[in-house]
């Protein structure tokens, strides 16, 4: 695909004539608003079986990027790689063409006790380890996941009947030492040693590689983006378990929560309200007039 592009643009913002982006190699049209970002690009051809209809727009580096619609939804899914940087330059360019919603889902490891490996955990906000928020704004800028993003992640979790934890998690720059384990040939530093122990003490559920830079721009983007994740080992009981049913689980809830959204959104646009809130279902009673205008019935 790269040589069948004309690379001529700004340097501030790489693009190629047709408007496809430097890094994902996607243009405008080739995304939904709603984007689930994996890291791992094995795993958005997996997403995409989920969907009635999938169509691979583009494979660039780390990226992998399939378009569908899943019960009348439309829904992308890009993998990011792992950690932050290769994932803010995916956010950014999906932002570009379109994108505004974004559920990072992935694996991580929980750092309490009563968190199992194949558990899943939703994100509400994450601390800032990542190295590459810090890059955007002022390192006392919080990682905080959009409330409805939130709220539909969990409506979903309790829909699909999986068992699942909602708190604050960790992103470090890290898998290894930021993390709070030995690096090669047990290298460690003291304050190292202490990462896990003060974490915990502080309520936080997991490490992970991500969610702060997905958090943190999208809020500076005014735009929306959540997080959930697997479990894939247990800290505190030093255990390491790989379950592919809870990796399963957190693509389902995350697919089922992307309709919740556009059911939500659709709400909002009928009801003339910038944020979805409870008693808005209400509204389901509405029904849509012949001018396109929604009317209660008598």
């Amino acid at each position: 695909m790269e040589q069948d592009l004309k690379w001529k643009s700004k340097a501030n913002r790489p693009e190629a004539a047709d408007q496809s982006q430097y890094h994902i190699r996607c243009r405008p049209g080739d995304v939904s608003k709603y984007v689930l970002l994996p890291g791992d690009p094995d795993r958005v051809g997996k997403m995409a079986d989920l969907w009635d209809t999938k169509e691979h727009i583009a494979t660039y580096r780390e990226h992998v990027t399939y378009t569908g619609d899943v019960e009348g939804v439309n829904i992308s899914a890009c993998s990011t790689g792992a950690g932050g940087p290769s994932t803010a330059s995916a956010l950014e360019e999906l932002a570009e063409i379109g994108a505004d919603t974004f559920i990072r889902v992935g694996t991580c490891g929980a750092m309490q006790e009563d968190i199992d490996p194949g558990d899943l955990i939703i994100c509400a906000g994450a601390v800032r380890s990542d190295g590459t928020s810090d890059q955007y704004v002022d390192d006392k800028y919080p990682a905080v996941a959009n409330q409805e993003v939130v709220m539909a992640l969990i409506e979903a979790a309790e829909r699909l009947g999986v068992k699942y934890h909602v708190g604050i998690g960790y992103t470090a720059a890290s898998f290894f030492c930021g993390q709070g384990r030995p690096g090669y040939n047990n290298f460690q530093q003291s304050w190292m040693q202490t990462i896990m122990s003060d974490m915990q003490r502080a309520g936080v559920l997991n490490f992970e590689m991500e969610a702060a830079t997905v958090l943190t721009l999208s809020s500076l983007f005014r735009l929306r983006a959540g997080a959930i994740f697997t479990a894939v080992a247990n800290r505190v009981r030093d255990e390491f378990e790989y379950k592919g049913a809870g990796v399963d689980q957190s693509i389902a809830v995350a697919t089922e929560a992307v309709k919740i959204l556009n059911h939500w959104d659709e709400l909002k646009k009928r009801s003339g309200k910038p944020y979805f809130y409870p008693s808005l279902l209400n509204n389901e009673k509405e029904v849509v007039g012949t001018e396109g205008k929604a009317v209660t019935p008598n």
